[in-house]
């Protein structure tokens, strides 16, 4: 099926690289082992792929701490094996997307060395500085994500910069027109290197409110973010003028402007850690046709996952959508994995399966992440072994986000065939029964069935690109309807490990097959059989 433009509908699959595939023995993913793999990717039916940061950088925060926006850091390989990655890709139909972390930069970046030189340099006002209160404390009461005030003192200028995440990120100052069009200049970089399109970090937070003024306590009773682990005083501040700011439409505007120069491109942008309700942010930044093309915030990332659950979330999405455009995630490098946080109750070879037909059931675009496809469950990685800088601070009521992070499991092998050195994160043992080649050899296996159903998928139009209503009052079944054009469908998702039976008086014209599931209409009712679905045409 012809699906135009191909991120609308479309399937993301998201490669954290130093964990894919290491080609040159040294225990890290890169960009070679990648190009090696990309047929098995193509191979399961996605549209494209995402590359999670792998530019120039110290790795304070693993590639999240840019310290040269133009160029491949050595760990990784070479601008010439990018660009080697990108036409391999193409070749096989796959769209690359690239992260782009605008907001912050490393302490290591030569604009941040410049600027805080001395207070008149050129980039002296790139980045944002204030003077100490009269006491010497810090400007406001603003908090870092990564824990503690978000200002560190600089002994240089005798001034504090701000920092959303750790120290050796400090903020970009947008306000500034240089940072701005610095940014967009970037993105032209990898533009004109063939990318297809970008995912940005953090989309929200690219400005900050000039006044500085502090933020006010999260109201007593209201939930947590739920981006960030309650035990983080973060969440105690209702972030009101660190981030979301208005100002921040226009750059997106700019970003869209830009990508309309060239052809068949998108973006799709995160929204966390927001103290509205982010599906009211992602509304406004995807509608319109003019700002992101697509955004996810992290309502599909919590822990949360019953029907009634799924149900508030597109209530609230269409309420506010428009002609908005999500893209939806359950899983990716910086929360528990989906298998995990919402199936630990639940059969391990059933549950995953049927909640990654949901996610890929719903309206919009899909990021699945890399292992989701096997089912894999959150690694298991003791303190002694921790990489993450956020979970070594917050341990253990907060172990991190190591867990999602481990290596891809190729084999069964004790390198999980992902190196033949020692890896930079240790192999869950659980992992290894889950390695592709062993699920290749298993007809019945998660891989298979998770194929099947996106090949599927696929060619379904209303699927793609279809409108959503919900079925209303179907108790623990998440039942909705997708109309195109082309084709109506009803969806009935059971989540659960109990068959449920749903009355429905509407019209059904076939149930369809093909995708693997066994969901059956009987007598004026939807069987459900557990972690079961149905499609029919409608």
């Amino acid at each position: 099926m012809n699906n135009n433009p191909w991120w609308k509908g479309g399937i993301i699959y998201q490669i954290y690289p130093r964990s894919y595939m290491d080609s040159n023995g040294d225990g890290i993913g890169d960009l070679p082992g990648i190009t090696s793999k990309l047929d098995y990717i193509a191979s399961l039916g996605v549209d494209a792929i995402w590359l999670s940061p792998f530019f120039k950088s110290p790795m304070k925060d693993f590639g999240y701490d840019v310290s040269d926006y133009c160029d491949v850091d050595p760990m990784f390989g070479t601008l010439d094996d990018f660009k080697a990655l990108v036409a391999r890709a193409h070749e096989l139909g796959l769209k690359v997307m690239i992260d782009q972390v605008l907001s912050h930069t490393s302490d290591q970046h030569p604009w941040f060395t410049e600027s805080r030189s001395n207070r008149t340099n050129p980039k002296a006002d790139w980045y944002v500085w204030a003077d100490p209160k009269p006491d010497g404390t810090a400007p406001n009461n603003w908090l870092s994500i990564f824990g503690g005030s978000s200002w560190q003192w600089d002994t240089q200028r005798q001034q504090y910069y701000l920092h959303n995440f750790l120290t050796s990120q400090p903020d970009l100052n947008f306000h500034n027109p240089e940072v701005f069009q610095a940014n967009l200049d970037n993105m032209r970089f990898w533009l004109d290197l063939g990318v297809d399109g970008f995912r940005l970090d953090t989309v929200n937070l690219y400005y900050h409110s000039a006044g500085l003024q502090d933020n006010p306590p999260h109201p007593e009773g209201t939930p947590y973010i739920n981006s960030v682990d309650a035990s983080n005083p973060y969440v105690r501040q209702t972030h009101q003028y660190d981030l979301s700011q208005p100002e921040n439409l226009n750059f997106l505007k700019a970003m869209r402007d830009l990508l309309n120069e060239y052809d068949d491109r998108s973006m799709v942008g995160e929204i966390g850690v927001d103290h509205t309700d982010p599906l009211q942010r992602m509304a406004e930044y995807t509608a319109g046709g003019d700002k992101l093309h697509m955004a996810y915030t992290f309502d599909l990332l919590s822990p949360e996952h019953s029907a009634d659950y799924f149900r508030r979330v597109m209530t609230t999405f269409k309420a506010n959508a428009g002609d908005a455009w999500p893209c939806w995630a359950s899983s990716n490098h910086d929360v528990k994995r989906s298998a995990t946080r919402w199936g630990e109750q639940e059969d391990p070879n059933q549950f995953p399966l049927v909640s990654m037909a949901m996610l890929m059931s719903l309206r919009g675009s899909v990021c699945l992440y890399q292992g989701e496809e096997l089912g894999l469950p959150e690694a298991d990685v003791p303190f002694e072994a921790l990489q993450d800088p956020y979970g070594i601070e917050f341990w253990p009521e907060y172990t991190g986000r190591d867990g999602c992070r481990t290596p891809m499991v190729w084999n069964a092998d004790q390198g999980a065939g992902f190196s033949e050195a020692k890896p930079w994160l240790p192999v869950d043992p659980r992992h290894l029964a889950l390695s592709v080649e062993t699920q290749e050899q298993q007809n019945d296996s998660m891989l298979h069935k998770m194929r099947q159903f996106i090949q599927w998928r696929q060619q379904q139009p209303a699927l793609i690109k279809g409108d959503m209503e919900l079925v209303e009052e179907t108790g623990e079944a998440f039942i909705f309807t997708r109309q195109s054009d082309e084709q109506s469908l009803l969806v009935a998702i059971n989540m659960t490990g109990t068959e449920l039976t749903v009355p429905y008086s509407g019209a059904i014209k076939a149930v369809l097959t093909g995708h693997g599931f066994s969901g059956r209409y009987e007598h004026g009712a939807i069987v459900l059989p557990p972690y079961q679905a149905l499609f029919a045409e409608v």
